[in-house]
């Protein structure tokens, strides 16, 4: 399942859209998403799109047979874009230690 976050923009077709980061965690834990594509600003009063990193970092850290989907961000937000491939890049890290210490 291909997952895409975001409030405003439109659904790619093909892909299944989320609008908040609690939705989208809840895809996560179906261990059914292949692709993930990450807006960050969701709108007032909601958890940026960051967190679903956040999480995923945690939870691949934790569990090494957590499948990890393809990750975009499609963020117009170019400070937080920056911070969102930081956290990929960390979270790829884990992953290729976990399989290099096998």
């Amino acid at each position: 399942m291909r997952i895409y976050l975001d409030d405003e923009r439109e659904t790619p077709e093909g892909w299944m859209r989320t609008f908040t980061v609690p939705e989208t965690i809840h895809a996560l834990e179906t261990r059914q998403v292949t692709h993930l594509s990450l807006d960050n600003d969701l709108g007032e009063d909601q958890p940026e799109g960051h967190k679903v990193l956040d999480w995923l970092e945690e939870t691949v850290y934790n569990n090494k047979d957590f499948p990890m989907p393809k990750i975009y961000v499609h963020s117009a937000n170019p400070t937080r874009v920056e911070h969102m491939k930081r956290a990929i890049l960390s979270i790829e890290r884990i992953r290729q230690q976990q399989i290099g210490g096998e």
